[in-house]
């Protein structure tokens, strides 16, 4: 099964059927602040996604790398630099390691720049995406754009 992942004014908009919102002034702030029905929690002041409805998520210290999504152990490569497995599913990266290839029973397409996901096949057979894969695979491009954001910042 194809899951489209679409985009409006180069925001995230919606993973198959469910939609990513924004606040009403989205060009003034681009954080996502709700995923379907689920609520997006962030630190105060901040872009540290704390939870999504009612899963917790928890980081490292000194660090944005998570630790744990809700009851999942999350599991960085040493030194931190890349995430490799929230709970039961492994993140496969490229070659170089800045794309997320792989979640799980997921695979995941780029556009032709290789800048943007843009469809997502899942290989399980099932006819719907799971709400836990859909919260891994939401996280996944979350947390990997704000890494190419941060990336470009410190590259200006």
């Amino acid at each position: 099964m194809d899951i489209e992942l679409t985009y409006a004014r180069g925001l995230l908009r919606s993973i198959g059927d469910v939609p990513v919102s924004y606040r009403r002034r989205e060009w003034l702030d681009s954080t996502p602040r709700a995923l379907g029905p689920w609520p997006l929690v962030y630190q105060r002041f901040g872009t540290t996604l704390r939870s999504v409805g009612d899963v917790e998520i928890t980081y490292r210290k000194w660090s944005a790398r998570p630790r744990t999504v809700g009851q999942w152990s999350c599991e960085c490569s040493r030194f931190g630099a890349r995430l490799l497995r929230i709970g039961p599913y492994e993140l496969r990266h490229d070659g170089g390691g800045n794309r997320v290839r792989g979640i799980g029973p997921l695979e995941v397409f780029y556009d032709r720049l290789g800048t943007r996901p843009i469809r997502v096949r899942l290989h399980d057979g099932s006819r719907t995406l799971p709400d836990d894969l859909l919260l891994v695979l939401f996280l996944t491009l979350f947390w990997q754009r704000q890494e190419w954001e941060a990336a470009r910042r410190s590259d200006d």
